[in-house]
């Protein structure tokens, strides 16, 4: 009898929640057919078995979180048994191991996380990734019924098998216990802190880096850079409740947004576009780009528009490293688009938009969007950011102020546009097609100057095309 334990799934997965189980007890297994159907915080994906052999145990149901390295199913395999033992041993496979607590080599007589197994630590929680998903949702082409898709989650799926490890609801922190130990011993809160190893992994020099952040920027107390929640009333007393498990890409939302809010002194800036003849342009050439793929929105337009903004200001492609009091200046120029999806709010990443036209934008834009909603999307096309857009254009409002994606420094939002009458150089009123724009920025690496700078730019080279091609 042997265990199917769950695998590395990427770069800085150490969890995700079971939507389907895919087999049943008595079911004959193959090697790499798929057994779970598991939503992370970033996407959904089908877990293949690495095993072959009879299932004896199903040891998780729908609703329920499982970590890598955890148990999933139990086999029956006499012919694999014997191959299978040495993994067996250590409590997960051998992939699973190495996923649960990263590469440390082990030290002899010393208990390593490999050895460790499936097992975890009772304060263990998540690592947060630098490209998570946020809180504003977007794509100009999404109108208001997109909101009404929202999924009401079985409740009674949120109960936990009596196999699962005695872990938290949250993914493992991809830190050894000695380094746990240290954070709790600091006041420091482990899923706040930044891993500076391979995939992420959280060292002592990590800790103490977070230690001296929150000392010289009088965050303080045992939460780290987050406030402590107030406890909630008993909300039953006035009426009837029901709770509903917040998971997946809300849940991860929920967490990277708090902590960007919190640490980033966030300043808005608000301008307004005329783009009256960029609409005509845009109506004139859509078919063009409706032929390749694509669709010809102010999305897409804006996307190349910023990317040519991020060349001529350096400042706003960079990244923070506080603990070293570095900037990263970044030579290349990624595009975030947050998309609006049924199953929460995502944001990929269109790479050297830079070097493309806005028409391959537009097609890329799309695809990726497509995937995004189908939940097909992949972690790494979500990953390198250097700047994002949120659109809310196609559901309404004036303005609002996004969140910057940190670790990014500045963030574009864009609203609805309206026809205004706007004085003119003849002397009279005339209408004209106006698109409010609102910029958010890290004040620690962008002063308001060159902020209200950088926001002209853009509107200059939305009512100019031209500018574009002179300057970008």
């Amino acid at each position: 009898m042997i265990d199917f334990t769950l695998p590395e799934l990427g770069e800085n997965i150490t969890a995700g929640d079971v939507l389907r189980v895919l087999v049943k007890p008595g079911d004959t297994l193959a090697k790499d057919q798929p057994v779970l159907e598991l939503e992370t915080d970033k996407a959904t994906i089908e877990v293949p078995s690495s095993v072959a052999g009879q299932i004896k145990d199903v040891k998780v149901k729908a609703g329920d979180k499982v970590s890598v390295g955890q148990a999933i199913l139990s086999v029956d395999d006499s012919a694999a048994a014997a191959p299978q033992q040495p993994a067996k041993k250590g409590g997960a496979s051998a992939a699973a191991a190495k996923a649960a607590d990263g590469p440390a080599a082990s030290t002899p007589g010393k208990p390593t996380p490999e050895d460790a197994g499936t097992k975890r630590s009772a304060e263990a929680a998540v690592a947060d990734g630098p490209e998570s998903t946020r809180d504003e949702p977007a794509d100009e082409g999404r109108g208001a019924s997109a909101h009404g898709g929202d999924k009401v989650v079985d409740i009674s799926r949120g109960a936990r098998a009596t196999t699962e490890p005695a872990a938290p609801e949250l993914p493992v922190a991809p830190a050894a216990p000695s380094v746990r130990r240290m954070a709790r011993e600091l006041g420091i809160n482990i899923d706040q802190v930044g891993g500076s190893g391979p995939h992420g992994r959280i060292s002592v020099d990590d800790v103490k880096a977070q230690a001296k952040r929150l000392v010289a920027g009088g965050a303080g107390g045992g939460n780290g850079a987050m406030a402590a929640a107030e406890p909630l009333p008993d909300f039953a007393r006035w009426g009837e409740v029901e709770r509903q498990p917040m998971k997946g890409v809300r849940r991860k939302t929920a967490q990277h947004v708090a902590l960007a809010w919190t640490t980033i002194p966030h300043v808005t800036q608000h301008d307004v576009a005329d783009i009256t003849g960029l609409e005509e342009l845009r109506k004139r050439h859509g078919a063009q780009a409706e032929r390749a793929g694509g669709s010809l929105t102010i999305t897409a337009i804006a996307a190349k528009v910023v990317a040519a903004a991020l060349r001529v200001f350096p400042q706003f492609n960079v990244s923070i490293d506080m603990a070293a009091s570095e900037l990263i200046y970044k030579k290349y120029v990624n595009i975030g688009i947050a998309v609006d999806t049924d199953h929460g709010l995502l944001v990929p990443v269109i790479r050297d938009v830079d070097t493309k036209n806005i028409l391959q934008i537009s097609v890329e834009l799309v695809q990726l969007s497509e995937k995004a909603r189908a939940r097909k999307i992949a972690l790494d096309e979500m990953q390198g950011g250097c700047f994002s857009i949120s659109n809310l254009g196609g559901i309404g409002g004036t303005s609002f102020t996004p969140i910057v994606n940190a670790p990014e420094v500045a963030i574009l939002g864009i609203s609805r546009a309206r026809m205004e009458p706007v004085y003119n150089h003849a002397g009279g009123l005339a209408p004209r097609l106006m698109l409010p724009l609102s910029l958010s920025y890290d004040h620690r690496a962008i002063d308001g100057a060159a902020g209200a700078r950088f926001l002209r730019w853009i509107v200059e080279a939305l009512e100019q095309p031209f500018l574009l091609a002179f300057q970008g």
